[in-house]
């Protein structure tokens, strides 16, 4: 099983996110859009584990609770590692500190088990596209690039989640895709 942790969106921002992309890929048609349905915000990639060890992994993350709710806003968008040489496009997340608490708590309850803990800082954000060098022409990078600027500070919806997941990552050839396995509410006093 490949694993990994996150917070998944309600279905009215995804669909905020559904007519974005359609309407991104105009400009950039050769890179790899995310499928709506899938995006996501990662807590914690656990990557490849053997199924005895789906157990283990769900009692770790069940009593990883914060004192509040994640508050989340969605809004502009970004480039990894920079516009220069944009790798990822991306939204950006602008979220409460309950957000940052919820993934050092994971990645220190993830640790016991083996899972290394986070080298680099947790940098909150929506993955839309991954953009391969010399797949891409310049100018449909430039367009995109163009078209992300424009969209500084836009709004893309806001989200209150209570509930944190455990999810399988199926890597197909059309795409990856994503199933849910266990929900974990993320409000201290939740059952």
């Amino acid at each position: 099983m490949r694993l990994f942790v996150a917070l998944d969106l309600p279905d009215v921002v995804r669909q905020e996110f559904r007519e974005l992309i359609a309407r991104l890929k105009k400009d950039c048609p050769g890179a790899r859009w995310v499928r709506p349905e899938g995006i996501h915000v990662t807590l914690k990639f656990i990557g490849y584990t053997d199924d005895k060890n789906f157990d283990s992994i769900c009692a770790a993350l069940a009593p990883v609770r914060p004192d509040q709710p994640v508050e989340m806003e969605l809004r502009g968008l970004g480039f990894f590692p920079n516009e220069r040489r944009p790798r990822v496009l991306f939204c950006e997340v602008e979220a409460s500190a309950s957000l940052a608490r919820l993934a050092g708590d994971i990645d220190g309850a993830l640790e016991p088990l083996g899972v290394a803990r986070e080298t680099r800082e947790f940098v909150p954000h929506l993955t839309l596209a991954r953009i391969e060098p010399g797949k891409i022409s310049p100018g449909e990078v430039q367009k995109l690039v163009r078209t992300a600027q424009e969209l500084e500070g836009k709004g893309f919806g806001s989200t209150r989640e209570t509930e944190f997941y455990l999810f399988e990552s199926i890597l197909k050839q059309t795409g990856a895709e994503y199933k849910r396995l266990r929900a974990f509410p993320c409000v201290k006093g939740s059952p």
